[in-house]
């Protein structure tokens, strides 16, 4: 300003607005200005193609609102601002770890540990130190992408409150030996419910409790016990391989014994008939003919059957027997080869 306040500002002194309106018109009314529009379209349509890889699915919304789900392969929607696309992989295993961080993965992995998160308090007043991990996929890209904000941070404070829970059903001695597994189990299928009911759209494919070790002040005692299991388990199955051994052995020679029984005891069932039937025989002649000869005849088989390998002297005649011995050289009757005299 001069001074002279009646002298207002003219942008036409600084730029000539009738000469540009008159050059775009002039322009835009020629085949020039058509073209550029149509290659302004055609830039702007250009921008609706995208692909879908093989794991992935494409959700198309239009100002906002879902309106169709396309699979893998080169796609096109309407450009922005009036439709997008959100691509989904639903293939990929996602991880959230608890009570860690993995800084560098394998296969030289470094972990960070997260003391307030791996810290958790056990149905007999102790405290535990739990890492454990959850792999879930993506089963409804849909309610994935559309009810959830933050996927990953609800994951986690869900899974931290369901082993919480678990943990404080438990004690100190069963987490860290036996019940590891029995845990995850538990808080997979709560996990996996409680995802279900808020329709997160989230399969959880698996829960790995990573470690759980006692407080460092106690650590070297359960150490102990640690062992002591250990050391029952060895012995248990040292007994069951003994008793595998063993029991199948004594069961053979139960078996064996009991065949020697039932042959012996044939055997003398068949010798007892045998003699029944010999001594019918025997009885049926007694009684068809001599009786005096048949009773000699078994006196002196029996005797031989009593005094096997030795000599006898037999009197058979009645009343003269004390008269035959005084005559009788006994020294030479024992010397005879012949070992019976009558």
């Amino acid at each position: 300003m001069d001074g002279n306040s009646n002298k207002q500002f003219d942008i036409n002194e600084v730029l000539d607005v009738n000469k540009v309106f008159s050059t775009v018109k002039k322009l835009m009314g020629g085949v020039t200005g058509w073209i550029i529009i149509i290659i302004v379209i055609g830039l702007w349509a250009s921008q609706g193609f995208y692909t879908v890889n093989p794991s992935e699915v494409g959700l198309v919304k239009r100002f906002g609102e879902h309106v169709r789900t396309v699979g893998p392969g080169l796609n096109y929607h309407i450009p922005a601002p009036i439709e997008s696309a959100v691509i989904v992989n639903i293939s990929q295993v996602r991880k959230i770890e608890v009570g860690y961080t993995t800084i560098s993965p394998p296969p030289n992995p470094k972990y960070r540990i997260n003391i307030e998160e791996a810290q958790m308090l056990t149905g007999d007043s102790n405290i535990v130190h739990i890492e454990f991990a959850v792999q879930y996929k993506v089963k409804s890209p849909e309610n994935y992408v559309f009810n959830l904000i933050e996927p990953e941070a609800m994951i986690k404070a869900m899974s931290e409150a369901i082993i919480r829970e678990e943990i404080a059903k438990s004690n100190l001695d069963e987490i860290i030996t036996v019940s590891r597994d029995e845990i995850a189990h538990e808080v997979h299928q709560d996990l996996q419910l409680l995802l279900d009911d808020y329709q997160t759209g989230i399969l959880v494919e698996a829960v790995k409790l990573q470690d759980a070790n006692p407080p460092e002040q106690v650590a070297a005692a359960f150490d102990d016990v640690n062992s002591a299991h250990e050391d029952r388990k060895t012995y248990v199955n040292q007994a069951r391989s003994y008793a595998n051994k063993v029991v199948p052995e004594a069961e053979a020679n139960a078996a064996g014994i009991i065949n020697n029984a039932e042959a012996y005891k044939e055997e003398k069932i068949t010798a007892a008939q045998g003699d029944v039937a010999k001594f019918k025989d025997v009885l049926a002649k007694y009684n068809m003919g001599s009786k005096e000869v048949t009773k000699a005849r078994l006196y002196i088989e029996s005797m031989e059957k009593i005094l096997p390998g030795t000599q006898k002297i037999l009197l058979t005649e009645e009343g003269s027997g004390s008269s035959v011995l005084k005559l009788l050289d006994i020294n030479k009757v024992l010397n005879n080869d012949g070992g019976m005299a009558e």
